[in-house]
């Protein structure tokens, strides 16, 4: 194993990538002149410029008249020396990058920036030239799907309509946003989905950056108990109980309060934590909510709505794929989205930059009739596992215990928040066609139709008293 990497042993590099272009392309995603030697290193980057300006790498001749740096052909170079070169220059520049990583991280913990200090070093041990191939869509389509499927695929949100909408449900690695206005439910909607995971043995934790951990744990007390908050205060040790009760057949879950301002390093440290003090394996992971995270990744102001979100998203995103689990946040929606009822992207606060990150968006629409009346509406702003972008879910609200349930298909139909489609398509199904019976002698008579007016005033009624 090489530990020196000498100036002329990088001369030699740049030798094998001008006698084979193919050695080049194949080290072009971790080549940076900037780790060659001072000597040298107008040769690297000359190099460099005259791949990416002419598509073609420069001669011997060209390199010396430019640079005043001579370097020789390489003769006789089999298929083993360019293994053996492949394999020595991913090592010496992750050497080298790992090298500058370090130096750059003590002049960044001289001045108090440590959050970027991990990103640094990390990003320079992960560099490493491409080896995995990807998938052979043709070659075992049945182990691909399986693969998907099972390798924590699909899990249900404990809402049929709403699996239904994603082809089955959340996928592990993904990011998943629900957007509503200030008291729209943002909160008890993830709280609901969380005793949901619970309910299928999995076990996560509820981190909230906005409410204390006794109030979630009392609205996750009144959802799981089937009591009030009131009943609750009443008969403290029925619900202790029913909670007990429940936790023998359940996932384990912890909910935990953050400061506003906190960022995907707070989130992982008590992941990490937890996982090491109480040895849960963590399946899902709520965040409530994403637009009080900041970045690590970059300074950023928090008034720059539009760069912060983008960044954090990027980075709960990644942090659902690092651990594997399933990741739920909240946004809020702009003042536009006041007076609306369909929302669309140019309703999310801060802009579409979250948008283009998430995998699954929805929108929680609701007023205080709608509660009164037990009702949800989840809107599905965009999905990339599925079709149902457009598409609208009722679901049932106990104002009692906070618990949504689903309406089911039925009452779907039957609720007065449908798409205008399904209008029309009510009133073609309450219509009906008469042919008038007619002997070979008789002219024909006029085409009559029939339409059940009653139903149709009393589901254009139901419309107009919803919105």
């Amino acid at each position: 194993m090489i530990k020196d990497y000498s100036t002329e042993l990088q001369k030699l590099f740049l030798e094998m990538m001008l006698h084979d272009a193919q050695n080049f392309v194949r080290v072009q995603n971790i080549y940076n002149p900037e780790n060659f030697d001072r000597s040298i290193r107008a040769s690297a980057e000359f190099i460099r410029e005259h791949s990416n300006n002419y598509k073609t790498l420069p001669t011997h001749d060209q390199i010396k008249a430019v640079t005043g740096v001579e370097l020789k052909p390489v003769p006789d170079v089999g298929e083993g020396h360019s293994d053996w070169f492949l394999q020595e220059f991913e090592k010496f520049t992750k050497k080298q990058e790992l090298e500058r990583a370090i130096l750059k991280a003590a002049d960044m913990l001289e001045k108090g920036e440590f959050d970027p200090v991990e990103k640094l070093i990390k990003d320079a041990v992960q560099i490493s030239l491409t080896k995995d191939m990807g998938t052979d869509y043709f070659n075992d389509p049945k182990a691909r799907l399986e693969k998907y499927f099972n390798s924590g695929g699909q899990v249900s949100t404990g809402w049929p309509s709403v699996d239904k909408l994603l082809y089955g449900g959340f996928s592990r690695g993904e990011l998943n946003i629900f957007a509503g206005g200030s008291g729209s439910g943002k909160s008890l909607v993830m709280m609901n989905i969380a005793l949901s995971w619970l309910n299928q043995g999995l076990s996560g934790v509820y981190i909230s950056l906005e409410l204390s951990e006794e109030l979630v744990g009392l609205r996750t007390d009144a959802m799981l108990s089937g009591m009030s908050t009131k009943d609750i205060r009443r008969d403290m040790d029925t619900t202790e109980l029913k909670v007990k009760l429940y936790s023998k057949k359940s996932g384990q879950y912890r909910i935990k309060a953050l400061p506003a301002q906190s960022n995907i390093n707070d989130i992982r440290a008590y992941l990490k934590e937890v996982q090491v003090q109480t040895g849960i394996r963590v399946d899902f992971v709520m965040v409530d909510y994403l637009d009080l995270l900041m970045p690590v990744s970059a300074k950023v102001s928090p008034n720059d709505l539009f760069v912060k979100d983008k960044y954090v998203s990027e980075e709960l995103r990644n942090l659902a794929k690092e651990l594997n689990v399933l990741l739920v946040t909240a946004s809020q929606l702009n003042r536009a989205a006041v007076e609306e009822v369909e929302f669309d992207h140019s309703h999310i606060s801060g802009g579409i930059s979250k948008i283009n990150t998430a995998d699954n968006v929805f929108g929680i629409f609701t007023s205080r009739a709608m509660k009164e009346r037990g009702r949800y509406q989840i809107q599905c702003m965009k999905s990339r596992s599925s079709t149902g972008v457009g598409q609208k879910v009722d679901l049932e609200y106990n104002i009692e215990t906070m618990r949504i349930t689903d309406l089911g298909e039925d009452e779907q139909q039957s609720s007065g928040f449908v798409k205008k489609n399904n209008v029309l398509d009510s009133i073609k199904a309450t219509s009906t066609f008469k042919k008038p019976e007619v002997s070979d002698d008789e002219d024909v008579g006029k085409v009559t139709a029939d339409v059940q007016s009653a139903k149709l005033k009393q589901l254009l009624g139901s419309i107009k008293s919803n919105f």
